[in-house]
């Protein structure tokens, strides 16, 4: 029989995870798999435990899932006080604790009171991942969404199958945006190459804050995938056609045209996401991608 073209797999290397490519097999053969690549928790700016994001993606039929917070990876000693979790819920009903207690166990659940100020201890990946994951099933990807910028320009990437943290890169020079992006998509490759690891990288929402054009997308020649669509409602995805402002989509067309015509590079692939940040109802939820 022969193998399929696309296969999930989680290698038996701890803290090790990759969607493997394999080649081979006839188109027939060739396999969706249901995903999202960007995700926030309260590692970041998510009002939300990792635990309780990741178990809603998998008890609601995803393949795999990516946490991406900013500038960080889930692993180290990191507490934070319940009145910070409850400050960021903005939702009446039971609060992100009360059900994150529901959800675990009493043992699971880490608090504790430092200096007067009662806290709980946010569980870093390796800790959780074997309690979610299941081989062939359900795949948990390490990922960052590295936060640059360009004279106040957001430059904003997702590298997912990480083994340590890329830096951001910050220029006061709003002329540096291309640059810092080509920058940071190297970093990303020279991490894929030292660590032997696959590891996608995607520009996000390029018309949060206006700050890509078609012709900046096209001209970062190391860009292969960008987010087409990002379930954040401040992206401005839709462009704005008083101002001529265009859309994700129409971007894509443009800066697709620019680099097959004229700069002889691969055309740019699209990917969508839920860019979710928010759990307990309000302006964002997971599942928009």
């Amino acid at each position: 029989m022969k193998k399929p073209l696309l296969a999930l797999t989680a290698l038996a290397i701890p803290s090790i995870a990759a969607v493997s490519l394999i080649q081979g097999g006839d188109e027939t053969e060739r396999h969706w798999y249901r995903g999202n690549t960007h995700t926030h928790s309260l590692w970041s700016d998510g009002n939300d435990f990792p635990e309780m994001i990741t178990a809603w993606y998998k008890d609601n039929g995803y393949d795999f899932m990516a946490l991406s917070d900013h500038n960080v990876l889930a692993e180290g000693e990191r507490w934070m006080s319940l009145d910070a979790v409850a400050k960021r819920q903005r939702a009446l009903g039971r609060s992100a604790i009360q059900k994150y207690r529901e959800r675990w166990s009493a043992d699971w659940v880490e608090t504790r009171t430092e200096n007067g100020t009662e806290e709980v201890r946010l569980k870093p990946l390796d800790e959780y991942r074997g309690a979610l994951e299941e081989s062939g099933k359900f795949l948990i990807l390490q990922a960052e969404e590295i936060s640059n910028s360009a004279g106040g320009k957001p430059i904003h990437i997702n590298a997912i199958n990480l083994e340590t943290v890329i830096p951001a890169i910050k220029s006061e020079d709003a002329a540096d945006l291309r640059s810092v992006s080509s920058r940071v998509v190297q970093r990303v490759r020279e991490q894929e190459k030292e660590s032997g690891r696959p590891i996608l990288a995607h520009l996000n929402h390029p018309n949060f804050q206006w700050a890509f054009t078609a012709e900046d997308l096209a001209h970062v020649a190391e860009m292969r995938f960008f987010e087409v669509y990002n379930g954040h409602p401040g992206i401005n995805h839709l462009g704005d056609a008083e101002k001529g402002l265009p859309g994700d989509e129409q971007i894509w067309d443009i800066a697709n045209t620019i680099r097959i015509a004229e700069l002889k590079e691969p055309p740019l692939l699209g990917v969508a996401t839920d860019d979710s940040h928010t759990y307990h109802g309000g302006d964002v939820s997971p599942g928009r991608g």
